[in-house]
């Protein structure tokens, strides 16, 4: 299947034909599908919470069982220890994001890391004492920046500077961010972006924006949330100093579940840079000698505080495996297909209907597409659950829709479709 090779057609025939084609389907089988009148739902909230792998629970159990039988002595004994347990993850995930193993840890919940590392990257100095961010950023994000700046004795006022589309436009353009850097620069301590905005889908280019960000003597972070498991990240090579991120969304780990952290490898030995400090980063080698002085493992496992919750890496660990064996680059190219099918449908409705505030180029959007309803969007919201289609409502009216490629099929998107065709025209 190639994007630029296909014809989007508005048929269940051509449905069923692209995922008879899609050299991807048999991975939809490993996951367990909410049921409505003893079907599997339509399920586009994975931009959300994605659905449970079936291994997550034998895993689980597993560990469960090595506790059952073990005791303490699970943490070295079993069929998988315990005290290594977090490094069954760490060579998958930096695959999954574009990086060095080096460079990423499995650890905490994505708000916890985003701390951590504001602790250790935003550094104000003198009139460089500015974090820049989305206006739509994500609340969670928006309370982190406001208290990180009132810690080093700002005013959120005075130390976050917020991007904004232009009057008239839903998204931000990339001139305008670069523009802004360039103009701010030396008052900007770090930029702090969402690399895909929860509320509108856009996707920012991250490497063209850390490139201009370094130049101008910033630091540089990306919140993952909506990217990780939805982009083709390059991590790595693009730069950014670093990036935190869940697991519960694309990644299918399980609601609340651990998330991911990345630094790049030219922290990786710098003992001076300051950080809250916690006995899981401490050296391996001497941790259990119980010293005064913290000595932090190189890399991104220097960042940990505490030994890590195993049932919860277990299921994560499920989800995991599937991503090493369908690559994300594979995904991608089934995400873009999907994503353009649902758009392409979208565009045969009644004028007026429906508008997606999400970009329509590939690049600079992921997974899900932001649709504004003018008609009753809550209701249709009601409509689409009780006819087993689940998304999710962001007031006033707008609906995200996700056709996460794992699991969603184009006969998904096309049911998805005639759905919201049916509610247009009553």
């Amino acid at each position: 299947m190639s994007g630029a090779a296909v014809r989007y057609e508005a048929s269940e025939a051509f449905a069923r034909r692209m995922d008879a084609e899609d050299p991807l389907r048999h991975f939809r089988d490993e996951f367990l599908f909410p049921r409505h009148h003893g079907e599997p739902v339509i399920y586009f909230v994975g931009n959300s919470l994605g659905l449970q792998p079936r291994k997550a629970t034998p895993y689980v159990l597993e560990a469960l069982k090595d506790w059952e039988m073990h005791g303490v002595e699970g943490h070295f004994r079993g069929s998988h220890p315990w005290m290594p347990y977090h490094e069954l993850l760490t060579e998958q995930t930096a695959r999954l994001v574009g990086a060095h193993p080096l460079e990423v840890v499995v650890m905490n919940t994505l708000s916890v890391n985003l701390h951590l590392m504001l602790v250790s990257f935003y550094r104000p100095s003198g009139e460089r004492r500015k974090i820049l961010i989305e206006a739509g950023a994500f609340p969670s994000d928006q309370y982190a920046v406001a208290s990180q700046v009132r810690f080093h004795g700002h005013t959120p006022e005075d130390a976050v500077l917020q991007l904004a589309p232009r009057p008239g436009e839903e998204t931000l353009r990339t001139e305008d961010i670069l523009d802004t850097i360039e103009r701010h620069g030396k008052e900007i301590a770090l930029v702090l972006l969402g690399n895909v905005n929860y509320l509108t889908g856009q996707a920012f280019d991250m490497a063209t924006i850390t490139r201009a960000a370094h130049r101008q003597g910033c630091k540089v972070g990306f919140d993952l949330a909506h990217a990780a498991g939805n982009l083709h990240l390059s991590l790595h090579d693009d730069g950014p100093d670093f990036a935190v991120w869940c697991s519960y969304k694309y990644l299918n780990g399980g609601p609340g579940t651990l998330g991911g952290v990345f630094v790049h490898e030219r922290h990786a030995h710098d003992k001076t840079l300051p950080r809250f400090q916690g006995w899981w980063g401490h050296d391996k080698q001497s941790r259990f000698q119980m010293g005064p002085d913290f000595d932090p493992i190189p890399g991104a496992e220097g960042w940990q505080l505490s030994n890590p919750p195993i049932f919860q890496m277990a299921a994560l660990r499920a989800s995991m495996e599937i991503f090493d064996r369908a690559t994300m680059p594979a995904l991608r190219r089934k995400s873009e297909l999907l994503t353009g099918y649902l758009e392409f449908l979208l565009d045969q409705l009644p004028p007026g209907f429906v508008r997606s505030i999400t970009p329509r180029d590939p690049k600079q959007r992921g997974a899900h597409l932001s649709l504004r309803f003018s008609k009753e969007p809550r209701k249709l919201l009601e409509t689409l659950t009780a006819q087993g289609v689940l998304c999710d409502f962001r007031s006033p009216d707008i609906i995200r829709a996700a056709p996460a490629p794992l699991y969603v099929s184009f006969l998904d998107v096309y049911r998805f479709a005639g759905v919201l065709e049916r509610h247009a025209r009553d």
